[in-house]
C-alpha cells in the first residue's frame, strides 16, 4: 500500500461525491495557464511546447481552444512568443536555455496579458530535492488576441522573491466577475523569505490589483490577514504577506478559478511525491524522476478561503501536473466542472477531465 501525504484542511460539506468521470488526452506542450476571453476562446500559455514537427521546441507558446466541449476543445497554436531565452534568460541564478515559463494568463477588454517567469532546476536547494526554483516574473502583454506582443510591458524584475510567479485569478468571461473591482493573483512560495517554488514548495500568497493599474509595480498589494470583524487586510509589500494556502512541502504552482454558477473559488493542487515513503520527491530531483503526483481540490467562498477540500487522488495522472478549472466549461447547472492539467503517464500532454459532483441541499 503506497503511503500517501494528508492535505491539511477538512472535508468540505458544501461539494460532496466529486469524482472524475472521464478522461482525454489533446496533444502536446507544458504548463497550461489559461483564460476564457472576450471572443469567446480559451486562451492558454505553453512552455516547452511541440505544436508542430517544425517546431521541436520553443520556450513559450499561447494556444487557443476554440471548441465549448472540453473533451473536444480544438487546440491550435496562435503564436510562437518572441521571448528567447538568449535575451531574457541572463540573470546569475536563471537557467540558460530553459528558464522560461508562462504562469499566468489573463483578459480585460481586448487586451492579454501574459505573467511569464525565470527558473532554474534548483540552486543551493538540499541535495537531492532539486525543487524548480522561480526568481523572478514580468508581464508581456498582446492587444491582438495573440498575434503580436510588447514582452517589454514591464521590467524583467516586475515580480521577485516570494512572488516571483503570478498566478491570475480567473473569474468569468474576460474576468467579468472581477471581486471588488480588482484583479485578484496568487503566488505559490515558500516558507523561507525570498523562495518560490514550482513544486514541493509550501503556501499561496493573495494580491490585488486595479484592472488600471495593472502594469505599475507600486500599485499592487497582497493580502496579511483579517481584522477582528473579519475583514481581509492588504499591504504593499509582500514581505507582510500571509498564506492564504498552506501546505508543507507539497504545494504547487497552483491555479484558482471562480466558480459562478455555485459562487466558489476552486483551487487545484498538485503534489509529487515517494509512495514508499510518503515523502515530498520534487519533479526534477536527480538521478531519477520516480514520482507519484497527489490532487488535491478545494472550495472556499472567499478568495482567501478558508479552504475545504471536495476531491482527493493519491495518483493523479501517473505524475500529472498544474490542475486549472476553466471557467468556460463550467456547468450552468453548477453540478460538473472540466479540469485541465499535464501529465498522463509522460510530460507535456494537455490532458481534460470531467469533474462531477452533488451539493449540499
Amino acid at each position: 500500500m503506497p503511503i500517501c501525504p494528508v492535505p491539511p484542511y477538512p472535508a468540505s460539506t458544501f461539494i460532496k461525491d466529486a469524482r472524475i468521470v472521464w478522461t482525454e488526452r489533446h496533444g502536446t506542450g507544458d504548463m497550461w495557464p489559461q483564460t476564457w476571453a472576450n471572443d469567446g476562446h480559451v486562451y492558454g500559455g505553453a512552455g516547452d511546447n511541440k505544436p508542430s514537427p517544425e517546431l521541436l521546441w520553443s520556450p513559450m507558446n499561447l494556444w487557443r481552444a476554440t471548441g465549448a466541449d472540453p473533451r473536444e476543445p480544438a487546440v491550435e497554436l496562435v503564436h510562437n512568443l518572441p521571448v528567447s531565452p538568449g535575451r531574457y534568460c541572463k540573470g546569475p541564478l536563471v537557467h540558460r536555455t530553459c528558464g522560461l515559463k508562462p504562469a499566468g494568463l489573463l483578459n480585460l477588454g481586448q487586451t492579454l496579458y501574459m505573467a511569464v517567469e525565470n527558473m532554474n532546476y534548483g540552486d543551493g536547494d538540499r541535495p537531492q530535492f532539486n525543487r524548480q526554483h522561480n526568481i523572478n516574473g514580468w508581464m508581456v502583454v498582446s492587444r491582438d488576441w495573440g498575434k503580436t506582443w510588447d514582452t517589454d510591458a514591464t521590467p524583467q524584475d516586475f515580480f521577485s522573491g516570494r512572488v516571483a510567479s503570478c498566478h491570475f485569478l480567473q473569474a468569468g468571461q474576460g474576468d467579468a466577475c472581477v471581486l471588488d473591482g480588482y484583479v485578484w493573483a496568487y503566488f505559490p512560495c515558500g516558507l523561507d523569505t525570498d523562495d518560490a517554488w514550482w513544486c514541493c514548495g509550501d503556501r499561496m500568497l493573495l494580491g490585488r490589483v486595479r484592472p488600471a493599474s495593472l502594469l505599475e509595480r507600486r500599485a499592487w498589494d497582497f493580502f496579511t490577514g483579517l481584522d477582528e470583524k473579519g475583514e481581509p487586510q492588504f499591504n504593499a509589500d509582500y514581505g507582510a504577506a500571509a498564506p492564504v494556502f498552506s501546505y508543507p512541502c507539497y504545494c504547487g504552482e497552483n491555479h484558482v478559478s471562480y466558480n459562478p454558477h455555485i459562487k466558489r473559488y476552486i483551487l487545484g493542487n498538485y503534489a509529487f511525491y515517494n509512495p514508499a515513503t510518503g515523502e515530498p520527491r520534487p519533479y526534477h530531483t536527480l538521478p531519477h524522476r520516480e514520482y507519484v503526483t497527489q490532487l488535491s481540490c478545494y472550495e472556499a467562498e472567499r478568495p482567501w478561503g478558508p479552504w475545504r477540500l471536495f476531491l482527493r487522488e493519491d495518483n493523479w495522472l501517473t505524475g500529472g501536473y498544474q490542475p486549472t478549472f476553466p471557467v468556460k466549461w463550467m456547468a450552468q447547472d453548477g453540478k460538473s466542472m472540466a479540469l485541465l492539467g499535464s501529465g498522463n503517464n509522460q510530460d507535456y500532454c494537455f490532458v481534460t477531465q470531467g469533474v462531477e459532483y452533488n451539493l449540499a441541499e
